[in-house]
């Protein structure tokens, strides 16, 4: 990465005196009380990484958690961070009654789909039903500590249940409806679930797809379930059998347990916990191995508040749109914003191809000011000129955000020329290890092409080499220094930390790994995300991401989709090999191939230019809507390699039969 380009960047855009209300709000207070110099973020972001106890204090209070103990000890700065340091120590609250503290009129959720009318609760409506699920769960018999899973689409029904199954004190977990039964059990086999929450039909991208089938292996699968509850997603679906589905029920029949004999419901208990109580588990990918249950507590709902009401500046009367299924860690970020007081739009399947216009009709239908896509779906939407009209105002729309993957620059481009000129596009970055970000958009900064504007605040990230050297301009690993809230707990049934530790900290002691490699901009202290640490790769003795390489490819026009990993030979050696899928109506050829061989040479360096280019039929990719390059690099190095979490499996066929190395 030259240093040189990095700093001659200008900005594509800026913010006006709309933008950053919440976070001015902040910063004032800090201003104010620690006697603090906060004349642009920046300043405040230092000081936050060298008073984190400070930090979340003020967080703690500004967000307005409810609790009915207050914590002793924020945090302790001298444990290892290895040891992964517990914070609000004494703290006894519950995350349910933080998430249903507004209980009025205004619009709390929005619920949508492919195949149904719109419809709407408020808060208050949110809060009954939460009400009756938590009686039906309580008179089950859930108890603090059981384990609820969920396999489920974004639907208003996993949102109430797992209000509820956290108001008990049980665990909540989920894994993405469209994953096959092996896929499913390989996560939830890990929690011995008492209650398993489901629904007969899924639908996605026009399709209808049944859920039974699978259901019935899953179930045969955990012997721990006690029931079975099947969200019907339509009324007529009540007919349908489930007799082999043992312990099996629809929604409608388990929630009149909820009810007493005269009909009322019981009012809500929430059960008070230690701010180390898990809440939630969320399963890493499995590209590696078996999906790793990572837990969390009550942490890291300041840090989504941080990030959604403070960074995005959010705040009641803003409406965010969520395509995120149960299973994806961002699910679990979109639903807590009910505590911020904002609105959410639950879409159920994928908006952006119904028509060419329909997602634009959607946002100024429903008055999104807030839009997280995955960056797969945004390159499809430039492909297929999926763009707005002269007759879409997106007037209420802020804030547009893209993530799950790398976010190609020239993207960057294609929003501001054809969707919105006057608000900020950014990509964000998080993990499922986070459950929320840390390298996002902040209100009052300018957007450049191709970074992230901004670290969250109290994250202290170091990009450093493989000797765990910081560096300066140039491409490395990103790690954590110093502890966040929002760090998982732990794996679980790793009792004494050992596992967390080798797979986070074995490599850098003393640095939690994020597994991802990037670069800061010295000047404007933005992130350019390059690729997950697997990803990265060394010829002729060039460390560099893929993405670098996509940024050039992907913009001449016989592509339409690309992927670069390394390849070995029996010493090692390394090389990169570029696979082209070729858009419809050109082909491969030597000429293409010249071409793209003297842009990456003029772009980069002529060490960036892969050694071999050839075409496929398909690009593989996960659910997330990531390219799956560590899987194509294992493919092509005659490794051992999982494809369960593969949406289209068929493509990995492709990369079987790729020369063998030979000659250096």
């Amino acid at each position: 990465m030259d240093g040189t380009k990095l700093k001659e960047m200008k900005p594509l855009w800026e913010p006006n005196e709309s933008y950053g209300t919440e976070m001015k709000k902040f910063k004032k207070i800090i201003a104010e009380k620690y006697d603090v110099q906060t004349e642009n973020y920046w300043d405040l972001y230092d000081w936050s990484v060298d008073h984190i106890p400070e930090l979340w204090a003020e967080i703690w209070d500004y967000a307005g958690i409810i609790y009915s103990k207050p914590y002793d000890k924020i945090v302790d700065l001298d444990a290892p961070l290895e040891n992964l340091p517990r914070w609000f120590e004494g703290a006894k609250l519950n995350l349910a009654e933080n998430l249903l503290k507004y209980r009025d009129d205004k619009v709390a959720l929005i619920i949508a789909g492919e195949d149904r009318e719109t419809e709407k609760m408020t808060f208050f409506q949110v809060y009954k039903e939460v009400e009756l699920y938590a009686a039906a769960f309580r008179k089950f018999g859930l108890k603090k500590g059981d384990h609820v899973v969920c396999q489920m689409s974004n639907r208003k029904e996993a949102v109430l249940a797992m209000i509820a199954v956290i108001s008990v004190g049980a665990i909540w977990s989920g894994a993405l409806p469209l994953i096959g039964a092996e896929a499913a059990l390989n996560r939830f086999k890990q929690v011995e679930p008492k209650i398993f929450l489901t629904i007969d039909i899924v639908r996605n991208d026009g399709k209808n797809i049944e859920m039974l089938p699978k259901m019935k292996e899953i179930v045969k699968g955990l012997p721990s379930l006690e029931k079975v509850i099947i969200v019907s997603a339509k009324g007529e679906s009540y007919s349908k059998d489930i007799s082999e589905i043992k312990n099996g029920c629809f929604l409608n029949e388990f929630l009149e347990l909820g009810r007493e004999k005269d009909g009322s419901i019981p009012p809500i208990q929430f059960e008070q916990v230690s701010s180390d109580h898990p809440l939630f588990i969320n399963y890493t990918s499995g590209t590696t191995g078996l999906p790793k249950p990572l837990v969390h507590g009550i942490g890291y709902l300041l840090a989504v508040f941080r990030d959604f009401s403070m960074h995005l500046d959010a705040h009641r009367g803003s409406v965010y749109f969520s395509m995120s299924p149960v299973g994806w860690a961002t699910w679990n970020c979109f639903t807590s914003l009910l505590f911020a007081g904002v609105s959410v739009v639950l879409y159920e399947g994928v908006p952006f191809f119904r028509s060419p216009t329909y997602f634009w009709d959607l946002v100024d239908e429903l008055k999104m000011t807030h839009i997280f896509i995955p960056s797969s779906i945004l390159n499809d939407l430039q492909n297929r000129g999926y763009i707005p009209t002269q007759n879409h105002s997106l007037k209420s729309l802020k804030l547009l955000m893209s993530g799950g993957s790398v976010v190609k620059s020239q993207l960057f481009d294609f929003v501001y020329s054809s969707i919105k000129k006057d608000m900020a596009f950014t990509s964000v970055f998080g993990s499922t290890e986070f459950l929320g970000s840390c390298f996002l958009y902040e209100s009052t900064l300018p957007i450049y092409k191709g970074e992230i504007p901004a670290i969250s605040l109290g994250v202290n990230v170091e990009v450093i080499d493989e000797t765990g050297k910081p560096l300066d301009s140039e491409v490395g690993e990103l790690v954590v220094t110093k502890p966040m809230p929002n760090l998982p707990l732990g794996l679980w049934k790793d009792k004494d930390g050992s596992l967390l530790r080798e797979k986070y900290f074995s490599k850098y002691p003393g640095k939690f790994a994020i597994g991802d490699y990037g670069v800061i901009n010295p000047v404007t202290r933005g992130l350019t995300i390059c690729c997950r640490s697997d990803e990265t790769l060394k010829q002729r003795g060039c460390r560099f991401g893929s993405s670098e390489i996509y940024n050039v490819v992907e913009i001449f026009p016989e592509v339409t989709d690309s992927i670069c990993v390394s390849q070995y030979n029996k010493t090692m050696d390394e090389r990169a090999v570029l696979f082209l899928k070729i858009r419809d109506g050109y082909s491969f050829s030597e000429d293409l191939v010249s071409r793209i061989r003297e842009a990456i040479s003029n772009e980069l360096t002529i060490r960036h230019v892969p050694d071999i280019i050839l075409e496929v039929k398909d690009i593989p990719y996960n659910a997330n809507g990531k390219k799956m390059e560590i899987m194509v690099k294992k493919i092509i190095n005659r490794m051992p390699y999982n494809a369960e979490t593969i949406v289209n499996p068929e493509s990995l066929t492709y990369y079987e039969n790729v020369p063998e190395l030979q000659g250096f």
